[in-house]
């Protein structure tokens, strides 16, 4: 009974490759296939021995014998060299992608970064992201940052320099630039017209709760 519950049990990765492993993974060697799998814990991807992508970290790297294992230890097969033997659908791809972006925003992303996080040409990685998604994925993250900044803008008293660095936009006259082509009004405009609005907002509700008042007393 130990010995199948055992059998079943996901073998555990290697914590790092030796260096015959790492050789083959470094020289792309076909001839390594199908003995091993490397994970790269900092993507969250897997990948055959031959993959033509970016080379990891050797630290960041874990082994598995088979690709269930990998698959089941929470690893996401590689979009290039395809070690499950099954294409990863693009609306997925872009998913993780998207949801990439959406914690690293703030952080340097260039398409090239893209491509060798999510093992991919820059090319395809483009066309596919923008028929997914309806924009770039430069776009898209600068469209995050700008959407942060307007929340920022809202709700807290941050300079606006300030608040351009926290977003990832370092340059004051280019964040300035950015949120106006989006927003049609400068970040300060921007600020102030919300404050005009939750003043007026808040007059609104104490007009109303003194028309409610009057028309108690007038029952009395």
């Amino acid at each position: 009974m130990k010995e199948k519950l055992q059998s079943r049990m996901t073998e555990p990765p290697a914590p790092v490759p030796n260096e015959e492993q790492w050789r083959a993974i470094v020289d792309n060697d076909a001839a390594y296939n199908g003995r091993f799998f490397y994970a790269v814990k900092s993507t969250g991807i897997f990948c055959r021995p031959s993959c033509k992508s970016k080379e990891p970290r050797r630290d960041n790297v874990v082994l598995f014998q088979k690709a269930e294992s990998a698959l089941a230890a929470g690893f996401r097969p590689c979009k290039r060299c395809k070690p499950t033997g099954e294409r990863l659908p693009d609306e997925e791809w872009v998913a993780q992608m998207t949801s990439y972006i959406d914690r690293h925003f703030a952080e340097p992303i260039t398409l090239q970064s893209l491509a060798d996080h999510f093992h991919g040409s820059s090319y395809h990685l483009q066309r596919i992201f923008k028929r997914v998604t309806g924009m770039s994925p430069t776009a898209y993250a600068q469209r995050k940052r700008l959407d942060r900044a307007a929340k920022l803008l809202r709700e807290t008293d941050l300079p606006i320099a300030r608040i351009g660095a926290e977003v990832g936009i370092a340059s004051l006259p280019y964040f300035i630039t950015v949120f106006k082509s989006v927003y049609c009004c400068t970040p300060a405009a921007y600020r102030s017209g919300s404050r005009m609005r939750q003043i007026g907002e808040e007059r609104k509700h104490d007009v109303a709760g003194d028309d409610d008042r009057l028309l108690e007393q007038a029952r009395l």
